[in-house]
Formats: structure tokens, C-alpha cells, sequence
């Protein structure tokens, strides 16, 4: 086989030798590992069909197609090991305790909470926090991962043990092996009454894999149908063979609801602790961490709760977490108390960071501001790359079907946007994973913590994407912007009908048959408190109309605090009216709902009925 010449310029034979590329490389990167003109590898694309320039960022599919043209052999660098090569180039080694055995104490044992959806994880953590977590979620799944230290006493001793909470549902695959991976005990907790399911086995995996050892908490054995022993029978067979049949796995027959046996619980898991080689860390060091999550909050900015893996984490600190970085202003502990330093174990809500980092970032305390901005400016420009190489007609989830059949699309490119970025991975996580067939692809072009803004938009305007919010809203003008641009804005609370609505778009099935109408929104300027009728919001009315018994949304700083609220009473002074249009005061009660504050908005919408095309 020739060497290909564009131009009549022989270009270099690879002979099988392997390059090496970061994702999102441009052809003029290639052209440097070659020793060729990149002009020329521009000439070598447009006879493969491909039009390329060449500085711009090129998907790896393309890449790995000139490579074989030109009979080399691609390697794209893992994101692991582009990081891993940054830190050597400033000196800086991630994951090792520093000094020799003299160095390291003891510290307290991490666990993840895992299990099927449903089996009482949360509820279990409630228990042994004493708090509830329950309450406020979304289709009864956890949607956050948080992490909470509590204390046990154990033959006579006070011992710590930190907690991670890892969600349920099976769309948080990502974050749930991420949690194991920081992870040196997993409690796979396991219903009595269900026995062992899909997602019971797929946590037990990822705690394999992560080589972490496991204590199976046995849970609601107060429900009727409850049988732990055909429980220990199941588990036999996935290799946990209880240590009253022989083997080495401890099992604790519990009632999180009841709060039976959680004492039990927790000495199990000091007792597997102790009995693993290396729960130690060194102190004195610099500080090395994990993002367990992070999210925008209103008063504070980008907020990150952060696992210490090693070294002491301090007030002052400066700090980078994956491409975001800052000086550390504050730290709270799980119950919102200020602390001045963290150890080894600890997991602490930092304040003073520049952005949201993502869940699973890894946290290094580095020697000044501007070795932190460089690493975090070239992580950013690392992603930015590798996102632009992703690209594809403008187009909405309802006219996906035919734009699909008509052959003008073959990609769906999809900006994510929500209120925590363990959430947004999650979710995109699972998109990345809906098995469509081979005619369509899923592309992620952004993700984000956060209200959908303007540059989500002009981002979706210029490469045709739907835009998703999880748990958040349109700010500003975002909304107006999107609909002038003909953008497709879809807003979700729970993420598994984010995930199903996509796969039935992809599939040509979706056939809605309401749609939303925003009526009107209106901003609390004032909160006054009735005895008979609960809080009452005096508002102005920024735009449409309020009507009454038609349903409301409660907004604070572009999050969705509450959903399917009404609209139950509207005065205008001391008249009830039905509506308050555009520009007017008024007042308006939301039934039993009381928690509103002043600057909150409330938008209200009603369901009307769409015409199938």
C-alpha cells in the first residue's frame, strides 16, 4: 500500500507505530506528533469525505480514521491519565500518602450506603443520623450524594465513621461507582421482604470492583413476608457467605423505620474496619480530596462538600477542584457548624470556589493562586475540547421522528442543566447509555450547575440542541431568548422521565398530549402571615397574568422549591378577584403551602391540550 500524498506531498507511513492524542485533539496536533503539514492532513480528510479544518477539534471516530488511512495506530488519552500527566508537569503526586510508615495514624472508616431502589437507604442513614432526609424528595429517590460523620461507641470506645449516600435509582450508576471508589466499607442494604434485585447485584458489583470489603444490613424485617435467611441464601450464590454459615461477611438484621439493631449495625462496621490492613493517612500533608457535590447557592456561590482523604484541609487553603479553584473562606461540618481544619475522613462543605466542580473531582491543596488557576484553566480548556469535538438540524424532542426519517439528523445534541452536579452526571450518564439502534447518536455538548441562561441558549441556537433542566428554571430573558429561537427547553424533577421521554423521542413514540402554558409570573415583594388563611405573598406581576385556581410553581433564584402549587385565593386590596394582569400588586395564597420568601417568584401555568402531528 502507497503512502498518501495530497498535492503530490508524500505524507509519512505510520507502519503501526501508535500516537498518542488527548479527546478533542485538532489535525494540527496529529500533524505535530507526525512530523507533518497539517495542511496536508486537511487534504488527506476531504478524500476521506471529510471536511475538517485544522485547528478545529476533531471527534475521536475521525481521528482514528486518518490514523488508519496513514497505518498508525491511535491512542486517545483517558481523561485519568491527561490528568495524571498535568499534575506531573507541576510537580504535584495525587493519591499518595507523603513520608514513610511513621507518618500515618489511623483514621475513620468511609462507608457507601448501597442497594435497590426502595430497600431503605435513606431511611437507614435517617436512622443513624436521627434526621429526615426522606421527606423532600422527588419520587422517593435520592437525587444528591451527601456525606455525614457520625459517632459510635464500641467496646467502651467512641469511634467515628463517615457515611457516603450514594442514590438509588439506577440512572445514578456513575455516581454510585464513584462512591465506592472513595470508598473503604460498603453497607449493602437488602429488604427482607424483596430479597435480592437488578440493582442490589449491580451495587454489589461496583463494590467488588472496588475491592471494598461489605456488611449486608438485612433491612425491614418488621414487614410482613420479611425472611433474612432466604436473604443470606441468595446472597451465597454473588460469593457473601455470612459468618454464621462459615464465611466472612458480616449480616445485621435491622428495621430502619423502627430504629432496631443500628448499634449492631454500626459495630459491624467498626469491627470490618479493623479488620482491613490499611485505614491510615497522613496528616501533616497537603490536603488530597474528593468532590462528593457541589451546587450554586444563593448567598455563598459555588458550594463543594468535599471528602479528606489525606493531609488536613484549612481555613486560608488555596484549593483546586477539578477545573474550578479558590481559597478556602469557610468550611461547615454535616450539621452546618463553621470548623477551621478537616482530617483525613472528613467531609466538609467548602466555600470560596470559583465554579461548580463536578461529582468525583478530585481536591488538591496546591502552594499558590496561580499554580491553581493554571491547573484549573487547563482542565477547563481540556473539556472545552473535548466537548467541541462533539457537533450535528434545529429541531424539537416531538418533530425528532421525522427529522430522523427524512435523514436530516443523525445525532441528538443535548445542553444539561441542573441543581447539583452529581445530578447533571447522573443524568447524562444514563442519556449516554439509551440503546436506540444505530440511527441516531446522543451527544452532551454542555452540562452545568445552575439556572438555564442566555449562553445556553445561544449555545442550542448555534448547534441545534435541546436543552434540558433538572430541578432548575429559565433565568432572565433565557426563557423569551428560547422561544424567539425556536429552542426546545424541557424542565424535569424526577430523572428517570427525562431518561424516558428521550428514549421515546429517539424511538418515535412521543406523542404528548398536553403541553404547558406559562401564563404569568409573579415576584414576592412582601410576606405577611394570617392566622386563618397561613403566609400570604404580595406581589407584583411581572409578566402575563395570575388567575386564579390554575397551577403555580414556586421559584427561588432560579431553582424549583415546589411544583403543582395553587393558586387558591387572589385579592386585589381587599376585593377577591380572579385575575391580576401584568404591572399590578395584589395578594396571593397558595393553599397550605407556607414556605415562601420575599424575592421568590411564582409562575403560573396551565395544561392545554396539544394537537397530535
Amino acid at each position: 500500500m502507497q503512502a498518501p500524498s495530497v498535492g503530490g506531498v508524500m505524507l509519512p507511513r505510520g507502519n503501526g507505530q501508535a500516537v498518542r492524542l488527548s479527546r478533542g485533539a485538532s489535525l494540527t496536533d496529529f500533524a505535530e506528533k507526525i512530523n507533518a503539514n497539517p495542511a496536508s492532513l486537511v487534504g488527506v480528510m476531504m478524500n476521506l469525505g471529510e471536511m475538517v479544518t485544522a485547528t478545529q477539534s476533531v471527534p475521536d471516530e475521525t481521528l482514528k480514521m486518518l490514523a488508519d488511512e496513514m497505518n498508525f495506530v491511535l491512542e486517545i488519552v483517558s481523561p485519568e491519565e491527561e490528568d495524571r500527566e498535568l499534575l506531573e508537569s507541576f510537580d504535584i503526586e495525587f493519591g499518595e500518602d507523603e513520608g514513610g510508615e511513621e507518618a500515618l495514624v489511623s483514621r475513620p472508616p468511609v462507608v457507601t450506603v448501597m442497594g435497590h431502589v426502595d430497600h431503605g437507604k435513606t431511611r437507614l442513614l435517617d436512622a443513624i443520623r436521627k434526621t429526615n432526609v426522606v421527606a423532600g424528595e422527588a419520587g422517593g429517590i435520592t437525587q444528591h450524594i451527601g456525606a455525614y460523620q457520625v459517632g459510635a461507641e464500641v467496646n467502651g470506645e467512641d469511634r467515628k465513621i463517615t457515611f457516603i449516600d450514594t442514590p438509588g435509582h439506577e440512572a445514578f450508576t456513575a455516581m454510585r461507582a464513584r462512591g465506592a471508589k472513595s470508598t473503604d466499607i460498603a453497607i449493602l442494604v437488602v429488604a427482607a421482604n424483596d430479597g435480592v434485585m437488578p440493582q442490589t447485584i449491580e451495587a454489589l458489583n461496583h463494590a467488588k470492583a472496588a475491592d471494598v470489603p461489605i456488611v449486608v444490613a438485612v433491612n425491614k424485617i418488621d414487614v410482613e413476608g420479611a425472611d433474612p435467611v432466604k436473604v443470606r441464601g441468595q446472597l451465597t450464590e454473588f460469593g457473601l457467605v455470612a459468618e454464621e454459615y462459615g464465611g466472612d461477611t458480616m449480616f445485621v438484621d435491622i428495621s430502619a423505620k423502627q430504629g432496631l439493631n443500628i448499634e449492631a449495625l454500626l459495630e459491624a462496621v467498626v469491627l470490618t474496619a479493623d479488620a482491613s490492613p490499611d485505614l491510615r493517612a497522613n496528616p501533616e500533608q497537603d490536603a488530597q480530596g474528593i468532590a462528593i457535590e457541589s451546587h450554586l447557592d444563593r448567598g455563598r456561590g459555588a458550594v463543594s462538600t468535599v471528602l479528606v482523604q489525606r493531609g488536613t484541609l484549612r481555613i486560608g487553603d488555596t484549593v483546586v477542584v477539578g477545573d474550578a479553584y479558590g481559597r478556602v473562606r469557610a468550611m461547615l461540618d454535616d450539621n452546618g457548624q463553621n470548623v477551621q481544619e478537616a482530617g483525613p475522613s472528613t467531609p466538609v462543605l467548602v466555600l470560596g470556589l470559583t465554579n461548580v466542580p463536578g461529582a468525583g473531582d478530585n481536591l488538591l491543596v496546591v502552594d499558590d493562586d496561580r499554580t491553581a488557576r493554571q491547573i484549573a484553566e487547563k482542565r477547563a480548556a481540556r473539556e472545552r475540547n473535548a466537548n467541541f469535538a462533539r457537533k450535528g438540524v434545529r429541531f424539537s424532542l416531538e418533530n425528532l421522528d421525522e427529522a430522523l426519517k427524512a435523514g436530516l439528523v443523525q445525532e441528538l445534541n443535548l445542553i444539561i442543566k441542573g441543581d447539583a452536579s452529581g445530578s447533571v452526571e447522573a443524568l447524562e450518564s444514563s442519556l449516554l447509555q439509551l440503546d436506540v439502534g444505530e440511527e441516531v447518536d446522543i451527544r452532551i455538548l454542555h452540562r452545568g450547575v445552575g439556572a438555564v441562561t442566555e449562553s445556553d441558549i445561544n449555545l442550542a441556537t448555534g448547534s441545534d440542541a435541546i436543552v434540558i433542566g433538572f430541578n432548575v428554571r429559565a433565568a432572565g430573558r433565557a426563557e423569551q431568548m428560547a422561544e424567539r429561537e425556536g429552542v426546545d427547553v424541557r424542565y424535569y424533577s424526577v430523572i428517570y422521565q427525562a431518561i424516558e421521554e428521550i428514549e421515546a423521542a429517539l424511538k418515535g413514540m412521543l406523542k404528548p398530549e398536553y403541553e404547558e402554558v406559562e401564563l404569568g409570573t409573579a415576584e414576592i415583594r412582601e410576606v405577611f402571615r394570617s392566622s386563618k388563611l397561613g403566609n400570604i405573598a404580595g406581589v407584583l406581576v411581572r409578566s402575563g397574568e395570575v388567575k386564579r385556581n390554575t397551577k403555580a410553581r414556586l421559584l427561588r433564584d432560579g431553582k424549583v422549591i415546589a411544583e403543582s402549587l395553587n393558586i387558591s385565593g387572589l385579592r386585589r386590596f381587599k376585593d377577591d378577584v380572579t385575575e391580576i394582569r401584568e404591572g399590578f400588586e395584589g395578594g396571593i395564597n397558595l393553599g397550605n403551602f407556607n414556605d415562601i420568601k420575599i424575592d421568590d417568584v411564582i409562575a403560573t401555568y396551565e395544561m392545554r391540550e396539544k394537537p397530535r402531528g
